[in-house]
This record gives C-alpha cells, sequence and structure tokens, in this order.
C-alpha cells in the first residue's frame, strides 16, 4: 500500500515539540500543523507511533478524500468507498463528521447519516455509538476527508495509572512539557507538588527507556489492516535495566503522595522513584548531580483561591533558591503574577499552551546560581 497521511495529535501549543519527538523517532516527513503533526508512512508507522510516542494524544490514518456537493452525491460515493480495505464487517463503528461553511454540505448529522448508512449496507458493519473504531469525515470546501482514529482511548491513558488528583496532568502533556524543559532522560527529576505523581513517573519511564503503550489496547487492532504477528514481534521488548536515577515527588497531601507512589508501582519504575509527605518549604534534592525541578502547582482559575497562592509561590521559589543550587526550575501556570511571585530568575516563557480549558505558559530558569 501506497504511503498515506498520518495526524499525531497535540495540545495546540506544544505542536512543534511533538515534532521533535517524532523526528528523533525516525518517522517520514513530520509537519507541524495546529493541532498536531502529520508523517507519511504505511499501517507498521501507525502502530509504531501509538505505541512509542509519548507525545502524541491520538493517531488518525487518513483514507481517502473525494468530492460530494449535496447529500445524494455523498451517499453514492460514500457506497463506492473501499470500506472493507480498512474496516472488519463484524466489529462496530462510530462515524463523526464535521463541516465548515464553505460546503455546500452543512447538515453534520445528515452527513453522518449517510455515511453509516454506506457503511452498514455496503460492508455489514454496525453502527454503534460507543464503538471504539472511530471514522471521522471532515467536509471542507466541498471535499470529503476521511480518517479513522487508530488510538481508541486517548493515548495519555497508558494502562498503569489508576489513581488520579483533583486536576491531572495528562502524560502526553508531561512529556512533552519534560522535553521542553531539556529533560532526555538521563538526569534526575524533582517534583515537590507532585500530586498522582505524573511528571516523575513520565520521567522515570522515558529514563528507563519503556514503552509508553506497553500496557494498553489500541483501536487499530481490530481494523482489516492489523498483523497481529507484526505487532507481537513490534512491541516485544526486553526492558533496559533501570537507570541510576533519582526520581522524587512530594505533596503536602498524604493521599496524594500514596496515589503516585501506587501509580509508579504499577507503572514498574517504582524502584527509582520515591514519594513523601512534605511541604514546598521542605523539598529537599536527592544526593548526586543536580537535575530538573519541574512543577504544575495551584493556579487559582480552579484550585485554589488566587490570592493565597502568592505565599506558595513565593515560597516554592525560596525554598528553589535556598535548597536547590545548580538546578533548572520548569513551572507550568497560566498566571504570569503567580510565576513572578516565586521570585525565580525565569530565562523564558513558553508561548500559550491549551491545558483543560486554560491558556497555560512553561517557565524556565537555567540551572540556578550559574
Amino acid at each position: 500500500m501506497d504511503p498515506f497521511e498520518i495526524f499525531l495529535m497535540a495540545p495546540p501549543g506544544l505542536e512543534h515539540i511533538l515534532a521533535q519527538e517524532v523526528s528523533a523517532a525516525g518517522f517520514n516527513a513530520p509537519t507541524v500543523h495546529p493541532g498536531g503533526v502529520t508523517i507519511q508512512g504505511g499501517w507498521p508507522d501507525v502502530w509504531r507511533a501509538n505505541l512509542t510516542l509519548r507525545g502524541a494524544g491520538r493517531v488518525q490514518a487518513r483514507l481517502g478524500a473525494f468530492r460530494a456537493f449535496h447529500l445524494a452525491q455523498l451517499d453514492k460515493r460514500a457506497r463506492k468507498f473501499p470500506w472493507g480495505d480498512v474496516l472488519r464487517p463484524e466489529v462496530p463503528v462510530r462515524v463523526e463528521v464535521a463541516t465548515n461553511r464553505k460546503s455546500k454540505i452543512y447538515h453534520a448529522g445528515a452527513a453522518q447519516q449517510r455515511i453509516e448508512t454506506a457503511i452498514t449496507e455496503e460492508l455489514g458493519a454496525p453502527i454503534d455509538p460507543k464503538a471504539q473504531v472511530v471514522i471521522r469525515a471532515r467536509i471542507d470546501d466541498n471535499l470529503v476527508i476521511l480518517s479513522v482514529d487508530t488510538s481508541g482511548a486517548p493515548l495519555h491513558k497508558r494502562g498503569h495509572k489508576a489513581a488520579v488528583g483533583k486536576a491531572p496532568l495528562r502524560e502526553t502533556m508531561a512529556a512533552l512539557l519534560l522535553r521542553a524543559s531539556g529533560f532526555t532522560g538521563t538526569e534526575a527529576v524533582v517534583d515537590p507538588m507532585c500530586g498522582s505523581g505524573t511528571f516523575v513517573i513520565e520521567a522515570a519511564e522515558i529514563a528507563a527507556g519503556v514503552l509508553p503503550g506497553r500496557d494498553r489496547a489500541f483501536a487499530f487492532e481490530q481494523l482489516a489492516t492489523f498483523d497481529p504477528d507484526a505487532w507481537a514481534a513490534l512491541r516485544s521488548q526486553t526492558p533496559p535495566p533501570l537507570p541510576d536515577l533519582a526520581f522524587h515527588g512530594s505533596d503536602r497531601d498524604a493521599g496524594a503522595f500514596a496515589r503516585a507512589r501506587d501509580n509508579a508501582e504499577r507503572a514498574g519504575v517504582a524502584p527509582i522513584c520515591t514519594f513523601t509527605k512534605a511541604v514546598v518549604s521542605e523539598a529537599t534534592p536527592p544526593e548526586g548531580e543536580p537535575g530538573l525541578v519541574i512543577v504544575n502547582p495551584p493556579y487559582g482559575a480552579r484550585i485554589g483561591d488566587r490570592k493565597s497562592l502568592f505565599g506558595l509561590y513565593a515560597a516554592f521559589g525560596a525554598r528553589m533558591t535556598e535548597a536547590f543550587q545548580g538546578w533548572r526550575v520548569a513551572m507550568v501556570t497560566s498566571d504570569g503574577g503567580l510565576a513572578k511571585a516565586s521570585g525565580l530568575p525565569f530565562a523564558s516563557e513558553s508561548a500559550p499552551i491549551a491545558h483543560g480549558g486554560l491558556r497555560v505558559k512553561l517557565y524556565q530558569t537555567a540551572a540556578l546560581g550559574g
């Protein structure tokens, strides 16, 4: 089969960081677009992207496109589309349609119904609103572009995290923020506001060289293009020895660090992760060379009252200056005033990044005291 377009979703504002990961992983022709990165490849590339990329939120494979200027034309061309090349007749399918004002077909619901009918009557596959296999159609300037979601559950669901905090940071976003902070898996990482441990566990997994998708299933396993033997060979990785590095998280909430410890255990990185109950002013660097401190503190927008948070940010900055000389600090927050209250010498701040309905930035220092 000829190479086709594969779309890798990313949080808006972090597309270029995902492109760096994609390029480093050896995928072909990564190109940045709003909301993600495209590559050219085949089905083995789809499987590998789902299994190995830490920053991608979903992997969509483009199936084809055709022109349609009215519903009757859409119906006719959808019936002629080679659904059986990708879909299996016994596997339920869900169809989602998005239209824009440039197209003569503007009623997404009617377009969805035509495509569903074509799949059911021409292929025999049942339509189920809860199906894991999702066909996405985008009608743009009268061009119907068809893709299939090959991931199923979002890729931040690694398959080993059972407990999360109040405002969880997705593992995919944590991986991109770690990369944006210069983390390559060769230094210690500390998060003194660790919550359920996402930054710490993700950093430990990167250092350990384990595959992010090792513990979960994917929608592509239900497609006609799936090759079980090739997939088994792709995922049959012998885990390398755990590195001699420290990944440490602490939180003032006893429940939070207990959840983090359980999550690290399920992820298989507990031997190199330490979680303790401590307030920010008691954060302590592990023994060894300095590394990266990275935090996602409360912003006041959803959790905590903003006025009371100035003290927390100031205490964090003071502790970093006092006890973490030589360490780099990265902070995620939606509030520049709170970041400034830390008193830390931030050398850079990122462009806005979409996160849970908010726009956050990543603030970074050089090595403190350097």
